[in-house]
């Protein structure tokens, strides 16, 4: 059996000295302690798929805190459960005491409450992630209902915006030089010709459109 570490900061101007400092007492050999800079959102790192090919049965596996090994609940674990259940070595998580999967007293303890607990919190997690979601969108309709904007301010359109529109769409003016005249990019000339073209779509189909003559 060996014991390897697991360290992760998400950049490499941050310090590892403190996960570092957790994991000494366990006289880790320094070959089979792996480090990745970079953030935790899944597990296409370097260091941790490195580690995933010595990591064998009956190995004990160290982690200062679960958020080293990743982010997401969800994410994590699938890789405890292929870390457990079919690679079957340990996982030892030094800031929770019931996230240890290595035999209590020569019985499946340690396994079974480290296994439940880590669902107790993919579940909080999950929820957290939906209340957060939830919310949002609740703000939002509420301030919307106050008459609140959101996204960029349209950029106002010159009085000649009426008369060159005419022209464009008459083709008697390209988009460019229209948009040139008006001292606006073309792009945005054309997004507003396409939201005034639809807008006089919708009031003809509406019955609404005001008599030009």
């Amino acid at each position: 059996m060996e014991q390897f570490a697991y360290i992760r900061v998400s950049t490499k101007e941050q310090n590892i000295d403190r996960q570092l400092a957790a994991i000494e007492p366990y006289q880790v050999p320094a070959e089979n302690v792996y480090c990745d800079y970079q953030s935790g959102k899944d597990f296409e790192r370097p260091a941790y798929q490195a580690l995933m090919k010595r990591l064998s049965e009956g190995d004990l596996l160290i982690i200062k805190s679960i958020d080293r090994l990743g982010r997401n609940y969800n994410d994590i674990l699938m890789q405890w459960q292929c870390i457990t259940k079919e690679i079957r070595a340990d996982i030892l998580v030094l800031d929770m005491e019931l996230l240890d999967t290595r035999e209590r007293d020569g019985n499946l303890t340690g396994t079974l409450i480290a296994d439940l607990v880590l669902q107790i919190f993919a579940y909080v997690a999950q929820t957290e992630r939906e209340f957060i979601r939830q919310r949002q969108a609740e703000g939002i309709a509420a301030a919307k209902a106050r008459g609140t904007r959101f996204g960029r301010t349209p950029i106002a359109m010159p009085e000649e915006f009426d008369r060159l529109y005419a022209e464009w769409t008459a083709g008697r003016i390209s988009t460019r030089s229209a948009a040139r005249k008006l001292g606006v990019s073309h792009s945005t000339f054309y997004r507003r010709c396409r939201a005034k073209m639809e807008k006089d779509q919708k009031s003809v189909s509406d019955g609404t459109l005001e008599d030009t003559e």
